[in-house]
């Protein structure tokens, strides 16, 4: 194997180093060549590495132990496949020098044989024999590496922990004799003064010269230890992954890795179950302001996190962490406030009952006591406290004892949020914004650390809410779309294209997770990649709008938002309950805004009540800002007099083309194979969708106006409404002589023929053809575009206009586009 190249800051300046490797980077003979590669790669004058048990190891010699306890001669084969893997793995480490090794292991499995024999007889597992046992792999791990070393021609020795290392364990955990081990490993570095050392982790002697192990993490803490008995200048503790990230990446996979955290940082992660140095490993390094460094064994070169006494990094926050299975304990009661030591009786009946607290929150009424302890606990603790309340329960000072089980806790960590406003706020914004309701606030004033409690099944959308509010990840939604027709599947390229940028530039990512049709669904788990179209025509999972929003929901992810491209009743009448869930919908369809005035009250409520935003910019002007517009108008102040416009890009080409030199029926034909009708021209030519855009706008403007209202002058003859398309088609020359004769006789008073919209307060909404003067704004159109002219207050004698392109699928999907984005920076995209 190549040397592993050191990187090329660390080198001769560095006088003691202490390397610390856990099980997963000595799990195999090969793991520990690659060890012994980077350690040799390294010129430092003293080198001392702690090494962990071979991955497993630990637990296998638990299980061996509880085993031959309770009877079981399973442990026979199970000591026979230890001893197997420990001897392959000298063999393959030593090769034709392994002689020596075997028979210390044999030796040493032999006495362990002994050992567990004898536990078979007693029928119990005493702790002291338990430490004795389960901190074999240590042993056993650093005699393997010293001697692989010393094969190599290196001057290496092993050290045994439990030839030096003094202990006592008090209620606080372990606690070093200093004094008598630095007396100790002094002794034992007179006959030992090699370059290199190899120490067993995790094991020690107490003050009575029993065996004993440091606890789990104890590995850790040896490297600490042995780093301040070495006076080390560094610590590097090499792991699996390339450093301490922002945030568990199996929750938040998009997790930043943190390049330095000061010792109390750091310290409040670990506490919340971060992978992070245990805290308890970091209190020699504070002591003695000893740098500790995580790297990761597979990618030496990665320059890891540095922890050190100063925070270094940008922003108030460095990581976020979830605490699950936890319970909060509430004491209620009238009989609290203002009477001295309640909190006393609280924490001493839980101290009493050897329930750990995990946070503790108080309002300043004093009226609830209120703590979150392991869920395990949770029952214990309420019945400690009950006890210890019973008369006042009893009297009805304290109304109650209650505990809610299924929490988690959410905790953000920094030496940045100190004295700067507003950190809590984006917290607490970001889960707001993500429907995530907190249970309880905790915050110290230090200002390093704010905690907060959510109910379990929010605490992964909470995580990730949270970790894109400080720009820690992107701003993440899951995304579906329904009805891949033209505009569907126009927005969907869109949206492809787009991704890359938004992504780097505005920091959002819309994933999409589902695409729908009427007969049809693809969902993803991870989104789909790459050609959207090839992935759908594959799929074969019938319509169900309910696993379609289950799905999208699932994810967990801060924001999930529906795109209904359809023009589906049965669609718009999903919204109110999706707004309900908090899912945000995004449409161009006008079967929302303009359908059943129940429905339309219903989606208004629901996304009041949840602040889950309903966009339809799309619904009347295609890609124009119509709706953005009016919403201005009536935010403002003003008061709408009068709406009118042509609102269909069909019928404006139409009726813009229309001078009597080519029939009216040629002319449909002429747009239908342009694209500019619908796949049956009457849906344009009939005016309903014209009515649709005018209901939404008057529904807009205040006034709670029906499609029933609208007196719709429909260009489908009746004899022609029930006949098929190719009929329609054919037959519809039937209308040329009464199309001729109405533009004849507009055109003799010098007026224009007009497919207008037009409504007014108090007045009957209409929709039809119209005459209109030759030099009116809505007789000079280019050809598909769309108008809308607001008559208001303000506006009274110039109205305000809004023109442009109308139609076409790639204006709407723009349009549709456009309102995603208003949602995405609402809430809290970059853009």
């Amino acid at each position: 194997m190549s040397p592993v190249a050191a990187p090329p800051a660390e080198s001769a300046a560095v006088r003691t180093v202490v390397h610390k490797f856990g099980g997963t980077s000595v799990a195999d003979a090969e793991r520990y060549r690659h060890v012994a590669q980077l350690l040799l790669a390294r010129e430092e004058a003293i080198q001392v590495t702690v090494v962990s048990a071979m991955k497993g190891v630990t637990d296998a010699l638990i299980e061996l132990a509880k085993l031959a306890a309770s009877g079981d001669e399973a442990w026979r084969e199970r000591w026979h496949e230890l001893r197997a893997r420990h001897r392959a793995a000298a063999v393959s480490l030593l090769g034709e020098q392994v002689g020596g090794t075997i028979e210390w292991l044999d030796a040493r499995f032999e006495r362990l044989a002994e050992i567990l024999a004898a536990l078979a007889v007693i029928g119990e597992l005493p702790q002291e024999v338990l430490d004795r046992v389960q901190g074999l792999g240590e042993v056993f791990s650093a005699q393997l590496l010293g001697r692989h070393l010393q094969v190599l021609g290196e001057d290496a020795d092993v050290l045994d922990a439990r030839d030096v290392l003094v202990v006592n364990h008090g209620e606080l955990g372990v606690d070093v004799d200093w004094k008598a081990s630095a007396a100790t490993l002094a002794l034992w570095r007179q006959s030992h003064p090699a370059r290199r050392l190899v120490v067993t982790g995790f094991v020690a002697r107490d003050r009575k010269g029993h065996i004993t192990t440091l606890g789990r993490n104890g590995s850790d803490f040896s490297g600490a230890i042995f780093a301040a008995l070495f006076a080390a200048d560094e610590l590097h503790i090499w792991t699996d992954v390339d450093g301490v990230l922002s945030a568990d990446p199996r929750v938040v996979p998009e997790a930043v890795q943190l390049e330095a955290l000061s010792y109390d940082e750091a310290c409040e992660l670990a506490y919340f179950g971060a992978k992070v140095v245990h805290p308890q490993t970091m209190s020699p390094a504070i002591e003695r302001g000893l740098p500790i460094i995580i790297r990761n064994t597979f990618q030496p070169q990665h320059p890891g996190t540095r922890i050190t006494a100063a925070s270094g990094g940008r922003g108030p926050i460095k990581g976020l962490t979830l605490s699950p299975d936890l319970a909060v304990l509430n004491v209620e009661g009238t009989g609290l406030i203002g009477v001295p030591g309640t909190a006393e009786r609280v924490f001493a009946a839980l101290r009493n009952a050897h329930v750990s607290v995990v946070m503790i929150s108080q309002g300043s009424s004093e009226h609830s006591i209120c703590c979150v302890v392991r869920q395990a606990e949770a029952g214990r603790a309420r019945d400690a406290v009950v006890q210890a309340f019973s008369h006042e329960l009893a009297a009805g000072q304290v109304q109650r004892v209650q505990t809610t089980e299924g929490v988690s806790v959410l905790a953000a960590v920094g030496d940045g949020m100190a004295g700067q406003p507003g950190v809590a706020a984006r917290l607490f914004e970001a889960l707001g914004r993500a429907q995530v309701n907190i249970l309880a606030i905790a915050q110290g004033s230090s200002e390093r650390n704010i905690s907060v409690v959510v109910d379990g099944k929010d605490a992964t959308k909470a995580l990730r809410a949270a970790h894109a509010g400080f720009w820690l990840s992107p701003q993440t939604f899951s995304v579906g779309v329904i009805g891949p027709g033209n505009v569907g599947a126009a927005l969907l390229e869109q949206l492809r294209s787009a991704q890359p940028q938004l992504l780097a530039r505005a920091r959002l990512d819309l994933r999409l997770r589902a695409i729908a049709s009427r007969s049809h669904m693809l969902l993803e788990a991870r989104g789909v990649q790459g050609d959207w179209k090839a992935a759908f025509d594959a799929a074969s999972q019938p319509l169900d709008l309910d696993a379609f929003a289950d799905h999208l929901l699932s994810a967990r992810l801060p924001h999930t938002l529906i795109i209904d491209c359809s023009g589906s009743a049965e669609v718009a009448e999903r919204y109110a309950g999706w707004l309900a869930a908090g899912i945000h919908v995004v449409t161009p369809n006008k079967q929302a805004g303009s359908g059943p005035l129940a429905r339309y009250r219903a989606i208004r409520e629901a996304a009041a009540a949840t602040g889950a935003r309903f966009r339809y910019e799309a619904t009347v002007g295609a890609g124009l800002p119509v709706i953005t517009t009016l919403r201005d108008l009536v935010d403002t102040g003003d008061e709408v007099s009068a709406i009118a416009g042509i609102f269909s890009g069909t019928l404006a080409w139409l009726f813009n083309k229309y001078d009597g030199s080519v029939p009216f029926s040629q002319l449909v034909a002429q747009a239908r194979a342009m694209g500019y009708t619908e796949p049956d021209p009457r849906d344009d030519l009939s005016g309903v969708d014209v009515a649709r855009k005018l209901v939404i706008l008057a529904r807009e403007a205040g006034y709670e106006s029906s499609l029933e209202d609208v007196a719709v002058e429909s260009l489908v003859p009746e004899a022609l409404r029930q006949a098929s398309v190719e009929d329609f088609m054919a037959r519809l020359h039937e209308v040329d002589a009464a199309f001729a004769q109405r533009l004849a006789d507009a055109r003799a008073r010098g007026l224009v023929l007009r497919y207008v919209a037009q409504f007014a307060p108090g007045q009957a909404p209409s929709v039809g053809l119209v005459e209109l003067p030759a030099d009116h704004a809505f007789a000079n159109l280019r050809l598909t575009d769309n108008v809308v002219q607001f008559t208001t207050r303000r506006y009274c004698d110039n109205p305000l206009v809004v023109q442009g392109p109308g139609a076409g699928p790639e204006v709407t999907a723009a349009g549709v586009f456009a309102d995603v984005l208003r949602v995405a920076a609402g809430e809290g995209a970059r853009l």
